[in-house]
């Protein structure tokens, strides 16, 4: 048996004739096999070297989730914005920090998951965002604050933003378990494996932080109750 170090390769040849056959198809990559694994109990298949893989079909209830999901991300990204000018509360900021990049990192996830797939990253007729594709008013995804709650937010200081903040992403994060459950309730949605990881990851990292949150609103009403 041969010994000897593929150049190019790091990897140990076994045989002459093995270190000739990947070098050529290095050389040409046309020669190079495709293998298809077979269903259980039945063979493999060889495919043509120029075989490229397809992405799974998806229904139209997982691209409409992705879509209206951004939109509800994105509120939730300008809602920790504000907490930087208007509390000191640390215990908050560290929780605005969390929701914003994690939020932040899914929002770009998902603009790479429409992306491939051709789809448009809002569903908002272009150049009209508050009308949507059939030519209605967009609506808010559930759970997003109105724009009276946004301009209440945007306003108020210290304990009052702490408490509007709090009671405003408690609801915001319920909307989202609801988006969720939409999902998985509408037949063939969600049986894409990217979306299914994304949407039960986002399901129990909500359900985590309403829990913090309810804690730190308790925790707020009864030092002001003193």
């Amino acid at each position: 048996m041969l010994r000897g170090m593929l150049l190019g390769t790091g990897f140990l040849c076994l045989s002459g004739l093995y270190c000739f056959a990947l070098r050529a198809q290095q050389r040409d990559p046309a020669a190079a096999v495709v293998v298809q694994p077979g269903a259980p109990g039945q063979p493999s298949k060889r495919l043509a070297a120029t075989t490229k893989g397809t992405l799974p079909k998806q229904s139209q209830a997982d691209v409409e989730f992705m879509q209206g999901m951004i939109m509800h991300h994105s509120q939730a990204v300008e809602m920790t914005a504000l907490i930087e000018t208007r509390t000191k509360n640390k215990d908050l900021r560290l929780l605005g920090a969390r929701i914003s990049s994690s939020q932040s990192d899914e929002i770009r996830f998902m603009h790479r998951w429409l992306a491939a797939r051709g789809e448009p990253i809002s569903m908002a007729m272009p150049g009209m965002p508050d009308m949507d594709t059939s030519g209605h008013p967009v609506a808010l995804m559930p759970g997003m604050l109105t724009a009276e709650q946004m301009d209440a937010l945007r306003k108020a200081k210290g304990a009052e933003f702490d408490r509007l903040f709090l009671t405003g992403m408690i609801q915001h994060h319920g909307g989202a378990l609801t988006m969720v459950k939409d999902l998985f309730d509408t037949p063939g949605a969600g049986q894409d494996a990217d979306i299914f990881n994304f949407a039960t990851d986002a399901d129990s990292t909500q359900r985590a932080e309403i829990r913090i949150m309810q804690a730190m609103l308790e925790k707020k009403t009864s030092e002001e109750k003193r």
